[in-house]
């Protein structure tokens, strides 16, 4: 017992460190941001260094469980009424996105031959929430391990990229930072590389698309239910599904979160110190994820699944800009 929780220790331990280098050199170039610099220290470290396996546990702990933390500490930098406001005005272009997403993912995905299984992931993992929504729906539709990390390393291959490519590509087209916020967190896969992407944009930027991301995240709870239901009729499966163990509960620590700041529960002083330690955190779970980066996987995911992928996101991407330029909201 004891050995596993000083694996967790030093896995987390390991995070930090390249966090609070990304944190320093964020301060010295803030045009690329903290965040951006700790994912790139993880991939660098990674490439060079074969770690003892004694650092997996806690590199995972961290990826997923202090990534979690950190989102719900942004929520002391909310409020409520935001929450409700930005919820509402983002639904819409979220429902475009979804539709976007699996429209193109199952004419493209005929098109490549890509197997019907491996559609619905990289199209739900595009649409909803990365690796959570691609965990959620392999339970529903009994996916194959093979073809969950499949979707999985595509996916996560866009995330990287989108956390690169989007803020620069944002001040390009003169985004304002709601205009960005809605953006990324419509268009960009997964929370930690929304506010990855966002947050190095700008605050105001950050706070909009952690806000959008989250209701984005939602979904996939009727999402799941559908894909559960439909797949059972086609093999003929009666077992009941559970969303037990895939709903987002972070999401409702978010929510509370900015409840208590929305009461005035906590002074405003101790509020912005937990959101800067929530932005902290997310550095840190970034470090995390850049130790988990295998380019390898990647190159082995294979030629059609990437290709997918990108197709399925490019559509997204384009589609959340197309319905917003329409709407002037930006």
């Amino acid at each position: 017992m004891w050995i596993k929780k000083f694996s967790i220790l030093a896995g987390i331990s390991l995070s930090l460190a390249l966090a609070t280098v990304g944190y320093w050199l964020g301060k010295i170039f803030p045009i690329i941001g903290g965040a951006v610099f700790s994912i790139l220290l993880g991939i660098l470290l990674a490439s060079v260094w074969k770690r003892p396996a004694f650092f997996e546990t806690g590199i995972r702990f961290t990826s997923k469980y202090i990534l979690q933390l950190a989102v719900i500490l942004l929520g002391f930098e909310m409020s409520i009424g935001s929450v409700l406001v930005v919820g509402r005005q983002s639904l819409w272009v979220i429902i475009v996105t979804l539709s976007t997403s699996f429209l193109v993912v199952f004419l493209a995905g005929r098109f490549l031959k890509v197997n019907r299984t491996l559609r619905v992931l990289i199209g739900v993992g595009t649409a909803i929430c990365g690796g959570s929504a691609i965990a959620a729906a392999s339970s529903a539709i009994q996916a194959k391990d093979q073809d969950v990390s499949y979707s999985i390393s595509t996916i996560f291959l866009f995330n990287v990229i989108a956390v690169f490519l989007f803020p620069p590509m944002g001040r390009l087209l003169g985004l304002s930072d709601t205009g960005f916020g809605m953006w990324a967190g419509t268009a960009i896969n997964d929370t930690s590389s929304v506010v990855a992407a966002s947050y190095a944009f700008s605050n105001a930027a950050g706070n909009f698309a952690t806000i959008v991301k989250l209701t984005r995240s939602l979904m996939i709870v009727p999402i799941t239910l559908i894909l559960a239901i439909a797949y059972a009729r086609i093999n003929g499966d009666k077992n009941k599904f559970s969303f037990i163990k895939v709903f987002p509960w972070f999401v409702i620590g978010f929510l509370a979160t900015a409840i208590v700041t929305s009461l005035g529960f906590i002074p405003a002083e101790n509020s912005h110190f937990l959101a800067w330690i929530g932005k902290f955190l997310i550095m840190t779970a970034m470090a995390a994820i850049g130790l988990n980066t295998n380019i390898q996987k990647f190159i082995t995911a294979g030629p059609r699944a990437l290709s997918l992928g990108g197709i399925t996101w490019l559509a997204v991407m384009g589609s959340s800009l197309a319905i917003q330029l329409a709407s002037r909201i930006w």
